[in-house]
């Protein structure tokens, strides 16, 4: 990263999900927390008014304790949602009112600092491509595909290929069997259904199989709300492609919506 200001070396990374909303006062540089994860309900429905609220709070809140950023800092929020140019196009499991919108100026006016937005399932595959699950032993990226897939309300995915991002892939919306894969394979799913973790990991293998067959990953990053229980279903799973647990676990959308908003600063002239 060396030629980038580390005027703001510090940033304020939110991870807005379906079921709640996460946020941290972190180093991008080694991809540390320099607070504890700050955690808070998603709020009902998740319109961007309400939404914009909860994130001014926690930013507010994280910028007058420890480890404060520089007021000027630009904080970085991870949406569930396809990101272009700063602009919502569509919205999975928050309020249809996302789609169109121009999340950054509108986050922006209502935070008080600048705000650099990405996709959710993008900014935990870019923190653990960097700083987890997805680093070689010399703690570079691994060479060729990564995907990355987060277990949770959805299924969020990310493909990272020589350490860089390939945006808004949705993997999840892929149908197996005539099924959508956030409908068989989420953690919602297994709630719903109430399924073992042997019955889980079936329907997992389906699904990441078909990703297999369809992307020829080097590596597969499991992470989202499930991954901290992934020594009960991990093991159960048999492909030919590695699969590994998230190493930033629940953690990996805010170190990497606070990565964005590092290098989202301009360098020096």
């Amino acid at each position: 990263m060396s030629g980038w200001s580390t005027l703001h070396r510090l940033h304020i990374g939110v991870d807005v999900g379906g079921a709640e909303v996460a946020a941290a006062v972190v180093d991008p540089v080694p991809g540390s927390l320099l607070t504890p994860v700050r955690r808070v309900p998603a709020p009902v429905p998740a319109t961007p008014e309400a939404v914009a609220a909860v994130v001014a709070e926690a930013v507010a809140e994280l910028a007058g304790g420890p480890h404060a950023p520089d007021e000027e800092a630009s904080v970085g929020v991870a949406l569930p949602a396809i990101v272009r140019q700063g602009t919502t196009r569509s919205a999975a499991h928050i309020d249809p009112g996302w789609v169109g919108l121009a999340a950054d100026r509108f986050l922006a006016e209502r935070v008080g600092r600048p705000v650099h937005v990405i996709n959710d399932a993008d900014a935990a595959g870019i923190a653990e491509a960097h700083h987890g699950a997805g680093r070689d032993p010399d703690g570079r990226p691994v060479a060729g595909t990564v995907l990355l897939v987060t277990l949770g309300t959805g299924i969020g995915s990310a493909m990272i290929v020589d350490g860089r991002l390939v945006p808004n892939l949705e993997l999840g919306h892929l149908e197996v069997g005539g099924v959508p894969a956030e409908q068989l394979a989420s953690a919602e799913a297994k709630e719903r259904e109430g399924l073992d973790w042997t019955a889980y990991a079936q329907r997992l293998q389906r699904y990441l199989a078909h990703l297999e067959f369809v992307a020829s990953p080097d590596l597969i990053v499991v992470g989202g709300t499930l991954s901290d229980q992934h020594e009960r279903f991990l093991p159960l799973l048999r492909l030919s492609t590695p699969v590994v647990p998230a190493a930033l676990r629940a953690a990996a959308g805010v170190v990497g919506a606070a990565r964005t908003a590092y290098l989202s600063v301009p360098p020096l002239d």
